[in-house]
């Protein structure tokens, strides 16, 4: 059976030898909590919209850019999207951070793994660590979405801010999430183009952008494939209208 009772400074080893990929590679920290953390609900209210998309030949990951500070834009050039493996990104939202903490760990680790057994950790195997990193507590309030490509093919995993995890189809997180999820209802369909699906992911944080305060200036978008990750940035939304 699995060992999942928190994190030690390197991999974990089951019963058989085989080492625990969901351990910590790198350095110790907080035992995983139990989900019932005591937690002010208006804590875990994220201002951002963010999206992932599964397509027929890989993923999707669009996001706003805006960065909010109370009822104030703090930021209208924010990056809510990052490269962590070679063939993954994470979207971002909640506090500016516990995100930029949990980025670089999260990134540190799959390279570790790498290092450690010459082969990438599959994007399963990612999410679980990502899962297991949020239920430590030492992230909150971060409420990520995960996309990537293995040997298995394209995958998106969604996350609540206490380390729930579930795959999907598609996925959004932040303040817009109701109007985004309006649009990928419609929008989306098994064995979606890589261009159709970011064309879906697109109108879909466009749409968020227009009701919803905490999202705007600018896009982001993520496109992966087995070949690797490509990031850019619209700043000019005209463009993408």
């Amino acid at each position: 059976m699995m060992q999942n009772n928190g994190f030690s400074s390197g991999p974990s080893i089951h019963g058989d030898g085989r080492a625990d990929v969901t351990g910590s590679e790198l350095v110790d920290l907080p035992d995983a909590q139990d989900s019932t953390l005591d937690v002010d609900r208006e804590t875990l209210k994220t201002g951002t919209t963010t999206v992932g998309l599964k397509a027929e030949d890989g993923v999707v990951l669009v996001t706003d850019m805006r960065a909010s500070l109370g009822n104030m834009v703090s930021s209208k050039a924010t990056q809510k999207v990052e490269q962590v493996h070679p063939t993954a990104a994470m979207t971002i939202a909640g506090s500016v951070s516990a995100a930029q903490s949990l980025l670089s760990t999260i990134e540190a680790e799959a390279k570790l793994y790498e290092l450690r057994r010459d082969k990438e950790l599959s994007i399963n195997g990612l999410s679980t660590l990502l899962g297991n990193l949020l239920r430590s507590g030492a992230f909150l309030v971060v409420v990520p979405v995960l996309g990537g490509v293995d040997d298995d093919g394209p995958h998106i995993y969604s996350f609540d801010a206490l380390g729930g995890k579930s795959e999907e189809d598609y996925a959004v997180s932040g303040s817009g999430t109701q109007f985004a999820l309006g649009v990928l209802e419609n929008r989306y369909e098994e064995g979606i183009s890589m261009d159709d699906a970011e064309d879906a992911a697109i109108d879909a944080v466009l749409t968020a952008i227009e009701r919803d305060t905490a999202s705007g200036n600018g896009l982001t978008v993520a496109r992966i494939t087995a070949d690797g990750v490509d990031i850019e940035k619209h700043e000019d939304l005209a463009e993408l209208q």
